[in-house]
């Protein structure tokens, strides 16, 4: 597998280079030099496949001989060990619910799947890989528990103080070990920036070894494509063929990994962009002026986004083309008070009990169902189970929430975190003086 940079389409690296690199010199992103198209006959009996058996599939297209088949199964089997059923609510719109792993959130089939890449990655090297990640919510947790443990790596999680959860905050603070949270007396895009800079850092990356867990790393993106491919598997099995995908979006790369899954071949109806009011993405589409702006904290945190680092591979995908991503990728906003109102009607019409980005979402759906009535199923991503969220769900719903396994233990640990205030010098200092 040989990848680009987003700014440099003659720029070629391996893709261990890029898992390790993160971010390339010119501040682009990564991007497969090549989109492999599955097999038609593959996606014709998708049905007949496992989860595991389809993100084998999908990660070989991608990745080829990079990590041989036989370690890249092992890396599958280890990573990608829990459900993401799709859950029927009324006859034309369903849930994918994708928090059944370890942290509750989506982004455990990235954090897992990465930090197991660069495990075996590092296997023969004797430097420690000092990971560096930003979060706005579910990232950090998910990182955190994803790379507990894994010999010669070092996590540092960057957080915004004040901005996430409770729950999210005792799973990326409390763990220990080769974890360390640090509590930034800013937004989430201040968390983005710090780390953005120490990777541009000539001085820094001579004394680490530095990588990211964000979804601005390749290895991330890649797990979550197959999610949307195991989705459409299970449509399939019900006798559906055509889908809408609607989507929370933060910062982009949930649904920039179903894009590549579509560009791949997966048949997708539509993608829509379910966002809060940090609407950079819905104004862009509108006005074809992208117009970043601060983020603005709402209810549904992990997409507290102002200026979504992965929309760059999303407009690479489309070759810069507006009009052909317009015809595959639509929009909404809600604002708080639509969200509330949502994951209480949810709960009174179909009992679900679900998370602010998820109530978002399933609103994004509903609109384009109501917009463009037709024979396909309006899927809707659930990407954080909502026990993460109790100061955001109204009380009497809440109550109906019932803990996964591990939740109710998370209280009981002490808060591990050091505060830092937006300075990049003492960030930098602080990874120096503590290496």
């Amino acid at each position: 597998m040989k990848l680009y940079s987003t700014q440099n389409k003659d720029l070629r690296v391996s893709f261990k280079d890029a898992v390790f690199n993160s971010l390339p010199a010119d501040k682009g992103l990564y991007m497969p030099e090549v989109i492999p198209q599955l097999d038609p006959m593959f996606i014709r009996n998708i049905q007949q496949y496992s989860l595991e058996e389809i993100a084998f599939t999908v990660a070989h297209a991608l990745i080829g001989q990079d990590i041989p088949a036989d370690d890249l199964k092992k890396i599958i089997k280890d990573a990608i060990n829990f459900d993401a059923p799709v859950r029927f609510l009324s006859k034309d719109t369903a849930v994918l619910e994708l928090f059944h792993g370890p942290s509750y959130a989506f982004k455990d089939f990235g954090a897992r799947f990465m930090s197991r890449v660069m495990g075996y990655f590092s296997q023969s090297d004797d430097k420690l890989l000092d990971v560096l990640v930003a979060t706005s919510g579910d990232t950090g947790g998910a990182v955190a528990l994803g790379f507990l443990g894994v010999e010669g790596t070092r996590v540092t999680i960057l957080y915004p103080k004040g901005k996430v959860s409770e729950v999210q905050e005792q799973q990326l603070t409390t763990n220990g070990q080769n974890i360390r949270a640090l509590e930034v007396d800013g937004t989430f895009d201040d968390c983005q920036a710090l780390v953005k800079k120490a990777f541009n850092d000539a001085e820094l990356n001579r004394e680490l070894r530095l990588t990211s867990a964000n979804s601005i790393n390749i290895a991330r993106l890649i797990p979550q494509t197959f999610y949307y491919f195991y989705a459409y598997a299970q449509l399939k099995a019900q006798g559906i063929n055509q889908v809408v995908f609607s989507v929370p979006s933060g910062n982009f790369g949930n649904i920039g990994a179903g894009l590549l899954a579509f560009k791949m071949g997966l048949p997708v109806e539509k993608f829509v962009a379910a966002t809060n009011v940090n609407d950079t993405v819905p104004r862009f589409l509108s006005s074809g002026q992208y117009q970043p702006k601060p983020s603005v904290q709402t209810l549904a945190n992990a997409m507290d986004v102002g200026d979504p680092s992965n929309w760059v591979r999303i407009l690479d995908l489309f070759d810069q083309d507006l009009e052909a991503l317009k015809k595959v990728v639509t929009s909404y906003t809600y604002d708080d008070e639509a969200t509330k109102a949502a994951m209480k009607q949810l709960y009174l019409e179909y009992q679900y009990v679900a998370c602010p980005h998820t109530a978002i979402a399933w609103l994004a759906s509903q609109a384009y169902l109501g917009e463009h009535p037709g024979q396909y199923a309006s899927v809707f991503l659930s990407t954080a189970h909502p026990c993460k969220f109790p100061d955001a769900i109204d009380a009497d719903v809440f109550e109906k929430v019932k803990l996964p396994e591990g939740a109710e233990t998370l209280s009981g640990k002490e808060k591990l975190a050091k505060e830092l205030p937006v300075d990049y010098d003492l960030f930098k200092a602080y990874l120096l003086e503590n290496n």
